[in-house]
């Protein structure tokens, strides 16, 4: 294990869960330090300048944050057991489905967790006990955790009474999916996971799948779904029997997560980077049918449209084509490349995943604060 990574999350976060799940795929060693206030305060932030989990030491050296740039890190020195195909097309559209089920299915799972009585009692009551420090009763750090997150997460990302149908639809539409993918496959792309997988997983494992009401949803409705998230959790890739599909296919039975991909997520990410782009901190904004009002700009979110649209300028001259005409049959094309290019300007000056270390007085304000917010400029929560 001296050659293990050191990974500091938490046993009920969404992309500790992603991050580990990949990590236990390809065999690479780690070992899991639970990110408690004090290890936020007195490790995370004076080495990778955020107060965010999970954040990856590597046993080169660097401190590594956010877990899409971290897998393309570790993807480089790890090649053994890929999760990314080698085909530009599967790549591509495994890419763009992770980035969807990080960013669209972040708001119902946080919201199913911290809007539910239960839900939000026993979490409330784990994170109390697991990870915050202070001198204060459990009972009373349990109930300020629960209020914090419900209004940071919840209310605070524009989940009210007109949204919350839609925003529980994201998961209930994204469960139907699944199970009939999962009724032909054992991973989304046939045989073996690959990065669409993982993406999906953040938020199926450690969110819907343990959860008590969202989980419960899960066994009724989805029993598939349920089996996917144990299998991946149990996979190594050295297990694993098959291979990609042919090079260029895409499962027919992804077309209706594309679909919202074209009617719903990308139009976010649009309206969000405009908003970035006019300096607003907040914006309204309407998806099929609903209007979700005063919600935050999240810079993180800038660049992952940007993100996208390097995606396809670096794909071959002649993938280009086919994978526009897929795009353009799901209604994705127009608004990736509305308004062209928004920069976020997020990395300036660094290279992702490998954290910048602040200055002095930066760590600091951080350490005093042991968190970083999750929406603002130039901070991470993946």
């Amino acid at each position: 294990m001296s050659e293990a990574y050191d990974l500091y999350g938490a046993d009920v976060s969404y992309f500790t869960g992603k991050l580990e799940a990949y990590m236990r795929y390809k065999g690479i060693p780690y070992r899991r330090i639970e990110a408690r206030t004090s290890v936020t305060r007195k490790v995370i932030v004076p080495n990778a300048g955020i107060g965010k989990m999970p954040v990856l030491h590597a046993p080169s050296g660097e401190w590594l944050q956010d877990t899409t740039p971290i897998i393309d890190w570790l993807e480089a020195r790890h090649p053994d057991g890929a999760v990314i195909p080698h085909d530009p097309e599967q790549a591509f559209f495994c890419r763009l489905l992770e980035d969807y089920a990080d960013e669209w299915l972040w708001r119902p799972a946080l919201h199913y967790r911290w809007s539910y009585r239960p839900d939000a009692r026993h979490l409330g009551q784990r994170i109390a006990r697991e990870l915050i420090e202070a001198p204060l009763p459990e009972s009373l750090r349990a109930r300020m955790v629960a209020w914090r997150q419900w209004w940071t997460y919840v209310r605070g990302d524009g989940v009210d009474a007109e949204t919350r149908a839609h925003v529980e639809g994201v998961y209930l539409d994204n469960l139907r999916r699944l199970e009939d993918i999962l009724a032909r496959h054992p991973f989304l792309l046939g045989e073996r996971p690959s990065l669409a997988d993982f993406g999906f997983f953040a938020s199926m494992f450690r969110h819907f799948s343990l959860d008590p009401t969202p989980a419960r949803i899960m066994r009724d409705t989805a029993p598939r779904v349920f089996a996917w998230v144990a299998r991946l959790w149990a996979a190594r890739w050295q297990e694993v029997k098959g291979d990609w599909p042919v090079a260029g296919a895409i499962p027919d039975d992804w077309g209706p997560i594309l679909d919202d991909v074209g009617t719903a997520y990308l139009p976010y990410l649009h309206a969000n980077a405009v908003a970035f782009s006019e300096r607003r901190r907040r914006f309204d904004w309407w998806v099929q049918g609903v209007s979700y009002r005063n919600t935050p700009v999240v810079h993180y979110r800038v660049w992952c449209r940007e993100r996208l649209q390097q995606h396809f300028e670096a794909l071959p001259e002649a993938a280009r084509p086919r994978v526009r005409a897929r795009l353009e049959t799901h209604g994705c094309w127009g608004p990736l490349w509305r308004d062209g290019t928004i920069a976020s300007r997020l990395h300036e000056g660094s290279e992702p995943p490998v954290c910048r270390r602040p200055d002095p007085q930066k760590r600091k304000r951080l350490a005093r604060a042991g968190s970083t917010a999750w929406n603002l400029p130039g901070t991470f929560d993946r």
